[in-house]
């Protein structure tokens, strides 16, 4: 564990079956699978030939132009059509077992931790909203150009004040924490009270 100087500031116990197991790839994948189609919104929309409007008066007559027959001007091969086998509204949620979550979530920490990502601290808190200040922060912890996922216990305002201008920089609360956040950050910094609420939500 480290203060914000990256100094050593103690240790922090962990639970091995959070933070030290043996990642299961299979769970992760299908966590993240669940959590991205829950993201769809579903609303695409098109129209049939029973929902387009205007064709109801035959184009041309039967014989005589030399062109195809047409009985309506929104027929799917006609300009103004409707559409043919187009998407329609429809629910993209799946459900995942709550074990199965809670392991992709324990797969995807133990792995950061394999890799030496995870940054404890004793405790994040700035005096006032300065993105020099955590720019330094970030500087003295070694993370300065890494994808940085800082997960903070609460609304720390200053804390996400100070961040929100760094592109490299995302900053998530325990509860609604994502797969995915874990996923794509190089280095996960979290306060110690941080660590001890996530592995309560997910032990």
């Amino acid at each position: 564990m480290k203060n914000m100087k990256g100094a050593d500031a103690g240790t922090l116990e962990v639970m091995d079956a959070v933070f030290s197991i043996e990642p299961n790839v299979n769970a992760i994948r299908q966590t993240y699978l669940t959590w991205a189609a829950n993201q769809r919104q579903g609303t695409h929309s098109t129209k049939t030939r029973g929902m387009v409007s205007g064709g109801g008066k035959k184009p041309f007559k039967q014989k005589g132009t030399g062109r195809a027959r047409q009985g309506t001007s929104r027929a799917p091969y006609m300009p103004g059509g409707a559409i043919i086998f187009g998407p329609q509204p429809r629910d993209y949620r799946q459900k995942v077992n709550r074990k199965v979550t809670s392991l992709g979530f324990k797969s995807q920490l133990s792995d950061l931790r394999i890799k030496d990502s995870i940054i404890v601290l004793d405790a994040i808190k700035f005096d006032a909203p300065k993105t020099k200040d955590f720019v330094t922060m970030l500087a003295a912890l070694k993370a300065e150009s890494c994808r940085v996922l800082l997960l903070v216990n609460g609304d720390e305002e200053n804390v996400y004040k100070s961040a929100q201008n760094l592109p490299n920089v995302v900053i998530a609360r325990v509860e609604a924490l994502s797969i995915y956040d874990l996923l794509v950050c190089d280095r996960l910094i979290a306060s110690a009270d941080s660590i001890k609420k996530l592995e309560e939500r997910i032990a």
